[in-house]
């Protein structure tokens, strides 16, 4: 069972910047695509951001030229900074992985169980 520890979450003025960070219990290296997903309030759980094996990375417009997916194989973590933060941005963020095909394919379906996510909120 793989755990995803989640941290970097926090309270947030409207404009604000978050850099959430992703630590998996299994080593990323090159294996997996990660993503980056959230869940606002009475909503359900929706990609954000994701970055390819080989580092190729895609944005929901939900997050498209505010945020950034990022990775440092080095220490085995994804890392997403938010920026412009909106009050529509609370809610948990959680990061997950699917299944890569070459450098930049990847399946639909999230491999392992949701870790406990970190809240983010944003309000004045």
């Amino acid at each position: 069972q793989v755990q995803v520890v989640e941290s970097g979450g926090g309270l947030v003025q409207p404009g604000g910047s978050l850099t959430l960070s992703c630590v998996p219990s299994v080593t990323i290296g090159s294996t997996y695509t990660m993503t980056w997903n959230r869940q606002a309030p009475g909503k359900q759980r929706e990609l954000v951001a994701l970055i390819t094996s080989g580092g190729i990375t895609s944005y929901e417009a939900i997050a498209k030229g505010r945020f950034t997916i990022s990775r440092d194989i080095a220490k085995n973590t994804v890392y997403l900074q938010m920026n412009s933060l909106k009050p529509e941005d609370t809610g948990v963020y959680y990061c997950n992985a699917r299944k890569s095909y070459g450098s930049s394919g990847y399946a639909t379906g999230d491999l392992w169980s949701w870790g406990q996510g970190t809240q983010v909120t944003v309000s004045s």
